[in-house]
């Protein structure tokens, strides 16, 4: 889309009381300009100008511009809006459709921003304003309209008129104008207002001023255009979203015990059939198949979730596969590099690393497994464990086909345990054990006669 965006990022946020500029505070656990700028990218912008000031380092380092060019200008001064749009506009290209949004506004739909450019377009001299209802409209703007409801201009709060202060038709600070026509308001403003700012809003009336008619749209949710200036707002809104994310997966099948307790810090792609428990929490690129169920206090992070699958309460699943019918947990952890295939059992406090686990497998209880290719039917006992770094390098263990490794185990890597091996518990291992053998090693039991305890002296 031949489009410029101009982002608003450099609000200090002084409300937030942070060292953390405003901007990148997260949200859904992205920084909020990054949602801006996320959208931006969707609706196919390619260009975005960020107006930065206090922290513009920190917001330079922090956001990606990933299949979009991202450019930064200092505003050094606060000097309002209209002064903001002023840093970038040596940036723009002439006559090209100009969009201005606000990185603290994280919410816009990418849909509502294309409706608001398609108005653009259809009067590429005219201004294309995003505006909003609101019951209780303090401290917003007021959109001034004449007796044939034309806009005419904006009215801030603190300079409207008792009668004025009656509109409840509010201005979100969201527009999209010819960039050759931008650049001539912005000259024009002045700071002749109860704040002594250069106003953006201004540029409405001088837009009517010159001929060009101002054209209004509505957001699709009033959430899309609320900015965010403290904590509480910024939680109030996490929590909007949230909920708005979970009626979405509702609406393709999927079950929450409860929406108002979920959270989702990335991308989750979900089949039908799934049942999501409280206190879950998705981060990256997340697919849950068909029929899964997921427990309580789960957290999913970069993996995939097979068909069928029960992921139990406290488990914890970062960079794995999960194929179809296995169960994990209560309180495991897989780790990257993980790969469970069908019908293999991870119980309570077991953790995984970098390890495949073949059909059928079971590790139930205490166990750590690293850096392990294990084969089809094994039985792995409580308290095995691979012992896989030397303390410079990771080694591997491999175990064949239904292997049962007894409880208590120590394989110590590299180590190769063939088919059908068993090894007995409380066993060390040190060296490849072949298929069908038994590998023990115990110190031989003793029985004392006439052992006494140590007693405590007096």
């Amino acid at each position: 889309m031949d489009i410029q965006v101009i982002i608003l990022a450099a609000g200090k946020g002084s409300r937030m009381k942070s060292k953390l500029p405003k901007v990148l505070h997260k949200l859904a656990g992205k920084p909020l300009v990054q949602h801006v700028i996320d959208n931006c990218r969707s609706m196919g912008a390619q260009h975005c100008h960020l107006v930065v000031g206090h922290g513009g380092d920190r917001v330079r380092q922090t956001v990606v511009g990933e299949k979009i060019e991202l450019s930064f200008v200092e505003q050094t001064e606060q000097l309002g809006t209209g002064h903001a749009v002023k840093m970038a506009l040596d940036g723009l290209i002439d006559d090209t459709p100009t969009l201005i949004l606000y990185g603290d506004v994280p919410l816009t739909h990418h849909d509502t921003l294309s409706q608001l450019i398609d108005i653009q377009r259809e009067d590429p001299r005219g201004i294309a304003l995003m505006t909003c209802l609101l019951d209780d409209p303090t401290g917003y703007g007021r959109i001034t309209r004449d007796s044939q409801n034309q806009v005419t201009g904006i009215v801030e709060h603190k300079d409207a008129s008792p009668e004025q202060l009656n509109i409840n038709e509010v201005n979100t600070g969201i527009m999209c104008c010819n960039s050759t026509q931008l650049k001539q308001w912005i000259g024009q403003l002045n700071n002749n207002n109860a704040q002594g700012e250069y106003y953006l809003t201004d540029i409405i009336a001088m837009a009517v001023a010159d001929g060009q008619q101002v054209t209004t749209a509505q957001p699709l949710a009033l959430f899309e255009v609320e900015g965010i200036n403290t904590l509480a707002q910024l939680a109030e809104l996490e929590r909007v979203w949230q909920i708005e994310m979970a009626k979405q997966l509702m609406a393709g099948g999927v079950t929450f015990m409860d929406p108002t307790r979920f959270d989702l810090r990335g991308t989750l792609s979900c089949e039908s059939d799934i049942v999501i428990d409280i206190n879950c929490v998705i981060e990256g690129r997340v697919v849950i198949k068909e029929g899964a169920q997921i427990g309580p206090n789960v957290y999913l992070k970069d993996c995939t979730i097979g068909e069928n699958v029960v992921i139990k309460p406290n488990t914890v699943i970062e960079g794995a596969i999960v194929d179809n019918d296995c169960s994990v947990g209560p309180f495991a952890r897989l780790r990257e590099g993980t790969h469970l295939h069908n019908d293999s059992h991870i119980g309570n406090f077991v953790e995984l690393k970098k390890s495949v686990i073949g059909e059928g497998t079971k590790a139930g209880h205490l166990a750590y497994l690293g850096n392990s290719e294990i084969g089809k039917r094994v039985n792995v006992g409580a308290g095995t464990i691979t012992c896989n770094y030397d303390g410079a390098n990771k080694h591997l263990t491999e175990i064949g086909d239904d292997a049962f490794i007894g409880s208590d185990s120590q394989l110590v890597a590299p180590v190769k345990i063939g088919n059908n091996v068993t090894v007995g518990a409380g066993t060390t291992v040190t060296g490849d054990v072949d298929d069908d053998m038994l590998c023990i090693s115990r110190v031989k039991q003793k029985h004392i006669e006439g052992w006494k305890r140590p007693t405590k002296k007096k």
